[in-house]
């Protein structure tokens, strides 16, 4: 899976948009304005996820291309390399994992006024 592939697929969830608020080296994925994914422009062989603190520790011991994603907060940020052997149905689940965490903090009024946001799963 490229960066083309991961943008067109994180544009298809929800009420997700994308901006380049970190300058135009970094593509931020949005749902309502809060940040779930992010993609380096410049060096594009790695995308960052948020995660489940228990999980990104889990995936951090289980798969060699996932790390502690630099300049963000390791507790629940992981960065994931694209070069290695990570399919592309993996890595899709990795952005709903992340939506999903950030959708889940929303308020349950605007979680219920938008179901389409809890059907990613």
């Amino acid at each position: 899976m490229d960066i083309g592939k991961i943008r067109e697929y994180c544009l298809s969830l929800p009420m997700t948009s994308e901006d380049m608020a970190f300058g135009e080296d970094y593509l931020l994925f949005r749902v309502n304005g809060k940040i779930f994914g992010c993609i380096g422009l410049v060096r594009t062989d790695y995308f960052v996820v948020k995660c489940d603190p228990d999980y990104a520790l889990d995936l951090r011991d289980k798969y060699q291309e996932i790390e502690p994603a630099w300049h963000w907060n390791k507790k629940y940020w992981n960065q994931v390399s694209l070069k290695g052997n990570l399919k592309g149905e993996f890595l899709k689940a990795l952005i709903r994992h992340s939506y999903s965490e950030v959708v889940k903090k929303f308020p349950r009024r605007f979680r219920d006024e938008h179901p389409e946001l809890t059907a990613v799963q």
